[in-house]
């Protein structure tokens, strides 16, 4: 309440739990991604080079971690990535996840009940006239901030789906002007987030063709984001990471509803067992899904409800209440939260992109606010066997005016 930086640490984590989801719903959307490779190839030029599989890169940051240490007291004794979804092909955020894999499962339904596809075909034929025509026979519809918008705006408008988006107030100039570019019907209204999306939702309800994207609720998304533990894994072997009592690894993710890092969270968790550790990192002024756990009343609270006035330059985090599933199955799988001041994460966007020439937005340097935290509160997390991952949500696709903006905001801290 009083807008101060906290450290919290969730008194449930790896308690017992029984989660409404299993490491099979995750192989199962693996599987799915791969029947649509062939299609997204094909759609998306700029996925060729991984034939069609959405991933993106884990990047050691040795100059980042040195400009890091002598900033601060305790020196970084492990050692420091970003996992880069700011890179993520065709939205450029971590969106691209889960945002386009629901949109892929809802066009999987309509050509397997409404035409003729089967899972053994080559899903390139989906990009055919024929199909075309069907999936413009239906709707997708979502409200975002931003980036969701992007993912399921783009995805969508591709297969041919009408598709409207629904906005907040928080939502960027150019993040609109991509989506009506791609022929996105964009629909703005002057409130936060979390009124937005009722109304989104009612909109939706009044059509069977139209398919509302939920990021408040979907499981779909959720399984979306989940996936990223199996890909991350992956990288692990191929980098020679290890995750066990000895190596353990912390997971930086900026949270806003609370939907992705919880679906990621969720995926690591299942995949690589007790030694990998997620921390939530909000606003100050927005820690929703830190303030849904905290009092246990999860969706059933919001940031207003204790005079907070929602507000912060991180437009991806600009949520006032958290997802109705998030903090259910976060309760024993999330290792805790860390809240940050709004300019903090200026000079963090800076410092990376002067010390490895990265670029991402203020929202998704928000991991980077959480280290000096989690290695001072917990010092078995700073050890030189530990990895440290600060999970980059979103970037690559910013304009160069506003990469300039945010570059001299953070220069200006440093």
């Amino acid at each position: 309440m009083n807008e101060k930086p906290i450290f919290w640490k969730n008194p449930d984590y790896g308690q017992a739990a029984e989660l409404p989801f299993s490491k099979a719903d995750i192989l199962d959307a693996v599987e799915r991604w791969k029947r649509f490779a062939p299609y997204i190839e094909q759609a998306f030029p700029e996925t060729a080079s991984m034939h069609g599989i959405i991933e993106s890169p884990l990047i050691r940051l040795d100059k980042m971690k040195r400009a890091w240490d002598d900033e601060h007291q305790t020196p970084l004794a492990g050692n420091l990535y970003l996992k880069a979804d700011s890179e993520l092909p065709i939205s450029g955020s971590i969106k691209s996840r889960g945002g386009i894999y629901e949109v892929l499962k809802f066009a999987e339904h309509v050509a397997m009940t409404k035409g003729n596809l089967k899972q053994t075909d080559n899903y390139a034929i989906l990009g055919t006239p024929e199909y075309k025509h069907l999936f413009a026979q239906y709707g997708v519809m979502v409200a975002s901030t931003g980036n969701l918008a992007l993912s399921v705006g783009i995805a969508a408008s591709t297969f041919g789906f009408k598709t409207t988006v629904y906005m907040s107030r928080d939502a960027k100039e150019w993040k609109k002007a991509k989506l009506r570019a791609n022929g996105v019907n964009v629909i703005e209204l002057d409130t936060d987030f979390s009124s937005v999306i009722p109304q989104a939702r009612q909109a939706a309800a009044e059509d069977p063709k139209i398919h509302f994207i939920d990021d408040e609720g979907s499981a779909d998304l959720f399984i979306g984001y989940a996936v990223a533990g199996v890909r991350l894994q992956q990288q692990f072997q191929i980098q020679g990471i290890k995750v066990d009592r000895d190596h353990p690894v912390i997971v930086y993710l900026p949270a806003g509803v609370g939907g992705s890092p919880s679906g990621v969270t969720f995926g690591l968790k299942m995949m690589m067992g007790p030694y990998i550790h997620a921390i939530f990192c909000e606003p100050t002024h927005v820690p929703s899904v830190t303030l849904g756990m905290m009092t246990k009343l999860n969706n059933q609270i919001s940031v207003f409800d204790i005079g907070l006035d929602g507000k912060t330059a991180a437009d991806g985090l600009a949520v006032g209440r958290p997802s109705r599933i998030a903090g259910k199955i976060m309760r024993t799988l999330l290792f805790g939260s860390v809240t940050f001041d709004d300019p903090t994460i200026y000079k963090y966007v800076a410092q990376l992109m002067d010390t490895e020439h990265i670029t991402v937005e203020p929202s998704a340097a928000a991991g980077f606010t959480a280290i000096e935290r989690a290695i001072t509160e917990v010092p078995a997390f700073n050890s030189e066997n530990a990895t440290h991952i600060v999970w980059a949500t979103g970037g690559s696709m910013m304009p160069e005016s506003e990469r300039k903006v945010d570059h001299d905001k953070g220069e200006a801290l440093l």
